[in-house]
């Protein structure tokens, strides 16, 4: 069947066997993937930059990745050097990423009523200071362990206003027809952001101290904030100006998007597994590379392997025309399966081989996440969905005390590898079950 289409589409297009429907000149289908792909072949990919102030907004996102990225391999590194203990090592990623889980949904609701901008500026304005005192600490040699936890816990809190509240704000500028291409940019800068944070802080440990690391941190969240002031000020939707409803009745009300809507069911769960049996091994990387006897520099290296991976995924779902349900789906079972050689490897290039692949999935997994998220809800309740996200991201500091514990029994090899033989296992008894996010264009 051929159908003729008027503007804003001026191309016929041949379909076959797919639902259409022509309203009001625009066309619409059940399964929107050659739609997508006619649209992303008529702008390169750079278009949405075009979009006025994202750039801004993205600038601060790719400084900030740099900075939480840099704080946890410090983190890790720090306690890794100072106890020697897998238990203490993995409670660093455990207290960074368990404000995602406990606060996820309450981050999203806020978001959902109070200016982003401002927010961001909250964020920024009470970490910097933090990371500053945590490098003259660390200088002086006077930084306790439990300061360090503490610490984690507040950065932890960044990551969710980041999450919740600059990511919403993404979608705000470039709404649907341009959201592909964002969240991919913004894996990209995830992933770019991890390589820089991890290689310059194995650097800069080997040259001026973990201290002198945390400066340098403090130093690039003062940049975001200035890189903040330019980003356009965003009104909330209309409807969530209005609404004056309790925080408690919002929580509930987003907790209840869970129960309606099927694809973001599918997407939360797929996420909850991958985070709690894959993505538990990053604080891991030190002990990795202690054991193949790697210096601090070689360390970062190895922890840069999971961004150069994301990057390449990302890149690869900026010009794929694939359903990025599927994509999401796939990135999630490549990075289970080729984690294992990251754990069964004994040599420095190989371990670093598994890892780069391992991650090249990630990034499909990252770069379609949050698209798959907000669109699957109104945009009324885009920010309290990304909130539901950061508490399945938030399974991760479950999943990383768990594999402290069975690697401190079984040692650090062995429970990476019982972990992701799992994780695999249960994404695919999951997706049988609630199939929803592979059919999602």
């Amino acid at each position: 069947m051929v159908v003729v289409v008027s503007a804003p589409y001026t191309t016929r297009i041949a379909l076959a066997g797919l639902p259409v429907s022509v309203e009001q000149g625009r066309l619409s289908w059940g399964d929107d993937l050659m739609a997508r792909a006619v649209r992303d072949k008529s702008e390169p990919m750079s278009a949405v930059f075009a979009v006025p102030g994202f750039a801004a907004t993205y600038s601060v996102g790719v400084v900030w990745s740099l900075c939480r990225w840099g704080i946890g391999f410090l983190g890790a590194y720090v306690v890794s050097d100072l106890t020697g203990s897998p238990r203490l090592v993995q409670l660093t990623g455990t207290l960074l990423w368990a404000p995602l889980l406990f606060v996820g949904l309450m981050g999203g609701a806020v978001s959902d009523r109070l200016p982003r901008r401002t927010l961001l500026f909250a964020q920024f304005a009470v970490l910097g200071p933090l990371t500053a005192g945590i490098g003259i600490l660390s200088l002086l040699d006077r930084l306790p362990l439990w300061l360090l936890y503490l610490y984690m816990v507040a950065a932890g809190f960044g990551w969710v206003t980041d999450m919740t509240v600059r990511k919403a704000m993404v979608y705000d500028l470039v709404g649907d027809d341009r959201i592909d291409k964002a969240m991919a940019f913004e894996g990209l800068a995830s992933s770019l952001g991890l390589v820089a944070g991890t290689l310059a802080g194995g650097i800069l440990i080997g040259t001026v101290g973990a201290g002198g690391a945390y400066l340098a941190v403090a130093g690039a969240i003062g940049l975001a904030t200035l890189l903040l002031t330019r980003v356009p000020s965003i009104p909330l939707p209309a409807t969530r100006s209005q609404d004056r409803s309790s925080l408690r009745v919002e929580l509930r009300e987003g907790l209840g998007l869970v129960g309606k809507r099927p694809l973001l069911a599918s997407v939360l769960g797929v996420t909850a597994l991958t985070n709690f049996f894959h993505f538990a091994y990053f604080p891991m990387v030190p002990v990795i590379a202690d054991r193949l006897n790697a210096s601090p520099a070689a360390t970062g290296a190895l922890a840069a392997a999971t961004g150069l991976g994301m990057a390449v995924g990302a890149t690869i779902v900026l010009r794929s025309p694939v359903r990025r349900g599927l994509l999401y789906a796939l990135g999630s079972a490549g990075a289970f399966v080729f984690l294992l050689g990251f754990a069964a490897f004994d040599r420095y290039l190989l371990v670093f081989a598994s890892l780069l692949v391992a991650s090249s999935f990630v990034g499909l997994f990252g770069a379609t996440q949050s698209a798959l998220v907000m669109t699957s809800v109104g945009k009324e309740a885009r920010g309290r969905a990304m909130g539901l996200l950061a508490m399945a991201i938030g399974m991760l500091p479950l999943g990383m005390t768990t594999l402290g514990e069975v690697a401190e029994a079984v040692g650090p090899q062995s429970a990476l590898l019982i972990s992701n033989l799992i994780g695999l296992a249960g994404l695919a008894i999951f997706l049988w079950r609630r199939p929803e996010c592979l059919r999602a264009a």
